[in-house]
């Protein structure tokens, strides 16, 4: 699950579309008024005639929002454009209880379904933090799992973790922030161009770094796997100034997570901002 709006539209009818029929500014013709939002976020377009007859009448539209189905939007960013504007709409009709109502409503919505979104004034949708981590760590399962090469890879990788749960021991958490640098480092092979097969000459062979500072952060990271003992290779005893610890696997993995977008191609950073 991605947390996005797409995945539970189902529920929207309980939710937040039967609900608004019983407030009392609600209109009779609501779901007139709502369609022609709602048809600019479809897949596929009504002809111009349907469009005009189903806003005419107010229980073939009500029809429509009920049998409407997820598969049936264009995309989860034109969902959140309808929802955005569905908003607008209700304040011409209703004013600020009908359009305040509404806003409580989805913003109930996005907390009980745990979506990916912070609800705020007058009507914006705006991705969070985790969410945008979620939907990162979504869409690199789905391209890993396109590829045998890189799908034993994140196996191993999602094993290690789930591991933990067994025994926090370093050796377990080492082996984690192993096969997480394995994964990256496979990662990076595949992208187009690259000959090199260590992350740290990966890096250096790619053009995809803002500013050399962000690619010396992702070696110096790799650096600590090399030279840390028993993570990667045998490492230095000396460089090591404490054991490692738990804060480390969850520091070092999300500092890793997040320098994907740099190694591959097959991420499209608009769609982990704004949805499907």
């Amino acid at each position: 699950m991605r947390g996005e709006f797409i995945e539970v539209w189902s529920e929207t009818w309980r939710e937040i579309w039967s609900k608004l029929t019983l407030q009392k500014d609600a209109p009779s013709d609501l779901f007139c008024e709502l369609y022609d939002e709602l048809v600019l976020a479809l897949k596929k377009k009504p002809p111009v005639e349907k469009i005009a007859e189903i806003t005419n009448d107010p229980e073939k539209s009500e029809e429509i929002f009920v049998n409407t189905k997820s598969e049936d939007f264009s995309s989860e960013w034109a969902l959140l454009r309808f929802l955005e504007s569905t908003n607008e709409v209700l304040y011409d009709l209703g004013g600020d209880p009908l359009s305040n109502y509404y806003f409580n409503l989805l913003e109930a919505f996005i907390e009980k379904f745990n979506l990916r979104y912070d609800l705020r004034k007058p009507c914006m949708l705006c991705p969070t933090l985790p969410g945008l981590f979620t939907s990162l760590l979504c869409d690199l399962r789905n391209a890993t799992s396109q590829d045998v090469y890189l799908n034993n890879h994140m196996k191993d990788f999602e094993n290690s973790i789930r591991d933990l749960r067994i025994d926090c021991s370093d050796t377990r958490i080492k082996t984690c922030i192993q096969k997480q640098v394995n994964l990256l480092e496979a990662i990076g092979r595949r992208y187009p161009g690259v000959k090199e097969k260590t992350i740290g000459k990966i890096c250096d062979q790619l053009q995809t770094w803002p500013h050399e500072t962000v690619k010396e952060a992702m070696k110096s990271i790799y650096r600590f796997t090399c030279d840390y003992p028993g993570i990667r290779h045998s490492g230095t005893i000396e460089s090591a100034t404490r054991d490692i610890e738990m804060k480390d696997m969850v520091a070092v993995s999300i500092l890793l997570i997040g320098f994907v977008p740099y190694l591959t191609n097959k991420l499209d950073a608009e769609v982990l901002y704004r949805g499907r």
